[in-house]
């Protein structure tokens, strides 16, 4: 399967952070439109608009991520962007569904990433594969709890910083976690992630990322 090149992305920071041959790891192959985040912004923070990788400017120098550990379905990545570590977990959905069925869209990936020079730790986001519906409600289910997700453009984050740590913790724990969304178009998906691998890919990412 070829992969395609996923150029830099900005994070909240401003700092351009690479996302190279990520697919490659997760045996994906993603198209122009889909762009794994290294650094996703919080809600509320400026977040750059969607394009294409042709489009994108260079990347940084040293922003190239390595992949430091493969962990069941989870990668461990890290990258030094203009001098700024960032650290994250990346993984594709082990399904996924739409309703209406077998609508077309971009692949999705799930993050959980360490941003130091940020004091960010953990960070989970969803790029779920297509423009999300504004003011839609999105969820993200895992250890028998349902937590509610901020939507901006093709992202999702959650709502409620502060059950944040709580959610990782239980993602630690669980066999896999289910994100549900609806895009702009109306079409519902359902995307179930494997967590086998994501207690040790953390564990990876803490070690080669600390404060």
């Amino acid at each position: 399967m070829s992969v395609r090149r996923i150029l830099a992305v900005l994070v909240a920071s401003g700092v351009m952070c690479g996302v190279a041959d990520l697919a490659q790891a997760q045996g994906a192959s993603p198209k122009d439109s889909s762009k794994p985040s290294t650094g996703a912004a919080k809600p509320g923070s400026a977040r750059p608009e969607a394009a294409k990788p042709e489009t994108r400017p260079a990347v940084a120098g040293g922003a190239e991520p390595t992949l430091i550990g493969q962990f069941g379905t989870w990668g461990a990545y890290t990258a030094t962007p203009n001098g700024k570590r960032v650290c994250f977990a990346l993984a594709k959905p082990s399904s996924s569904t739409t309703n209406p069925p077998n609508r077309p869209r971009d692949p999705a990936y799930a993050f959980v990433s360490t941003r130091p020079a940020e004091k960010v730790a953990n960070e989970v986001s969803v790029m779920i594969g297509y423009m999300l519906k504004p003011g839609s409600e999105s969820t993200l289910e895992v250890g028998g709890a349902s937590y509610a997700m901020y939507t901006q453009g093709d992202g999702l984050w959650i709502k409620n910083a502060a059950e944040e740590e709580r959610m990782v913790e239980a993602m630690r724990k669980s066999p896999n976690v289910t994100v549900k969304g609806v895009s702009a178009k109306g079409t519902e998906t359902t995307d179930t992630f494997s967590l086998k691998g994501l207690a040790q890919a953390l564990d990876k990412v803490a070690q080669d990322c600390k404060r």
